[in-house]
């Protein structure tokens, strides 16, 4: 009987700032990699968002987020190559992380906090949503009473230039 050798590893994933806008989307994203490996995620967090040294697929800004999980040696190939056929991640890198003290992946478990972020951001976009939704209904607004507010304007033109006309007639 074969014995499955189960390590943990260290998952750098990097995202470009446009999918930072779905960060529920990006931590799930990654979730949905792992879990296909059938890998316990033991922490994740966000590394950082950062400018990139160089661009990659014309990003040059990037957003890192960190994963600690535990998987069947057998199953890392599967998800190296997920995740380079991956479209939303621009890189990603897998490293045992046997080294690494286990408090210290205990401490680096934010996904609470990745959870908090993605709600506020989600939040602060359906804010930006209704704030454009408003400012396009006012322009809407405007447009549909400046043709009228031009015809107007124009019947005043039309009075003037005939009142104008009827006063020099006289006189000619």
């Amino acid at each position: 009987m074969s014995e499955q050798r189960t390590d943990i590893y260290e998952g750098m994933f990097l995202f470009p700032q446009s999918a930072a806008a779905d960060f529920a989307g990006v931590i799930s994203h990654i979730n949905e990699i792992l879990d296909r490996a059938g890998a316990e995620v033991l922490a994740m967090k966000k590394w950082d968002e950062r400018r990139l040294a160089y661009d990659i697929k014309g990003n040059k800004r990037g957003l890192y987020i960190l994963a600690y999980f535990k998987a069947d040696r057998s199953k890392l190939a599967g998800i190296e190559r997920d995740c380079n056929l991956s479209e939303l991640l621009l890189r990603s890198l897998v490293l045992r992380a046997d080294h690494i003290p286990t408090e210290e992946i205990e401490a680096a478990d934010e996904r609470q906090a990745l959870a908090d972020e993605a709600t506020l951001r989600k939040a602060e976009a359906e804010a930006e949503a209704a704030k454009q939704a408003a400012a396009a209904e006012a322009a809407a607004e405007a447009a549909a009473l400046e043709p009228a507010a031009v015809a107007e304007e124009a019947e005043e033109t039309v009075e003037a230039v005939s009142e104008a006309d009827t006063e020099e007639a006289p006189e000619a």
